[in-house]
């Protein structure tokens, strides 16, 4: 009996003449912004503004690439992700977020996402990431995280680990439990 990895393959390559692209975000200007620039590029775009849009149309037609954003209105980039993998194993996906955090961007990997982007996001680093090759290191951040980034996110890591109870991640992070609600309430420092 074999069993199965949690890893899926990865495609050695991009997949070669197929220029489709399916782009999830539920921020519209930023949607409309990235679809024009990337069909400027060469791309076949495909919108949706929500999970259960875009899942609907990867299933109408899977494509070769997607950009998803992790949180949408209706649910989580992640689940498009997943179901692009299913509908299409060479299909390169990258996931953008604002709320990144090293939990979620292993996540995304694991689940097929070939790479994660913090938001803002341009056209130029989208593709850069959808082409890179597996084994290729990507350029080293021009800015680093603050000291006060790398907290927040382990303890953003912490707290995925915690499934979301923010209790437990407390008692684990020797933290008042309001303390922790007070970080979790904020957005991440730059």
């Amino acid at each position: 009996m074999q069993t199965e990895t949690a890893f899926a393959p990865r495609p050695a390559m991009a997949p070669t003449g197929d220029m489709s692209m399916l782009l999830v975000d539920d921020d519209r200007p930023f949607l409309q912004r990235l679809s024009r620039a990337l069909e400027q590029r060469g791309f076949a775009v495909t919108t949706a503004e929500g999970v259960s849009e875009g899942i609907a149309a990867l299933k109408a037609s899977a494509p070769a690439y997607a950009v998803v954003d992790m949180r949408l209105g209706d649910g989580n980039g992640l689940d498009v992700v997943q179901a692009l993998r299913s509908a299409r194993e060479d299909a390169r996906a990258v996931v953008l977020t604002g709320y990144g955090n090293i939990a979620t961007a292993v996540t995304a990997v694991k689940l097929g996402a070939i790479d994660y982007l913090a938001k803002p996001a341009d056209a130029d680093e989208v593709i850069a990431a959808l082409m890179r090759e597996p084994d290729e290191r990507p350029e080293p951040p021009e800015n680093p995280m603050s000291a006060d980034r790398v907290r927040w996110e382990h303890i953003q890591r912490i707290y995925e680990l915690c499934d979301r109870n923010v209790s437990e991640t407390a008692r684990r992070l020797s933290m008042h439990r309001r303390t922790l609600q007070r970080i979790l309430a904020k957005r991440a420092p730059r």
